[in-house]
């Protein structure tokens, strides 16, 4: 398996992946990434950011998931980890942290925390976040446009923590 950025040519079984287990979550709904307006171009959208960018895992030619790191709010040094979905057959085998691990070591980079937007029932995905240090916010931040997402995270970056074990 390789981690590499996102080419054109992955956007639209990204745009797969996200919709299919959004959709298993009964989450095709207004409010959720299901309706970004990038979905179908994640390429040009990350390409277009400054200091942003999202990654792919690949495996034998087959694009099994991806993950990316995108501005929040650049004043106060705060970006979101955004997208991280896997096709199911590639769950429980560490790619999902394999993907957080690059983007979370490209976030250091450039910003002093990292926000991230979920749903509570997306229970493994929760998990995830604690276990590389994300602290549950009681709120979501101002400027957040997933309306419809229950939990939030944020993580300082430059702490040490212990996500280089996991």
């Amino acid at each position: 398996m390789i981690i590499r950025e996102i080419l054109e040519k992955d956007d639209k079984a990204i745009e797969q992946i996200i919709k299919e287990t959004l959709e298993s979550f009964d989450l095709a709904i207004e409010g959720t990434a299901y309706f970004d307006r990038e979905l179908s171009h994640l390429s040009h959208y990350y390409a277009r950011q400054p200091h942003a960018a999202y990654w792919v895992a690949e495996k034998d030619g087959k694009i099994l998931g991806g993950c990316g790191i995108a501005p929040f709010n650049i004043d106060a040094r705060i970006c979101e980890l955004q997208k991280l979905y896997l096709i199911p057959e590639a769950q429980g085998q560490g790619i999902a942290k394999a993907l957080m691990k690059t983007a979370l070591s490209y976030a250091k980079e450039y910003y002093d925390h990292c926000y991230l937007e979920t749903m509570i029932k997306m229970d493994k995905a929760n998990g995830l976040y604690r276990s590389f240090g994300f602290q549950k916010l009681d709120k979501p931040l101002g400027g957040s446009v997933h309306s419809i997402m229950d939990v939030w995270y944020m993580k300082k970056l430059q702490e040490e923590s212990n996500e280089e074990n996991i």
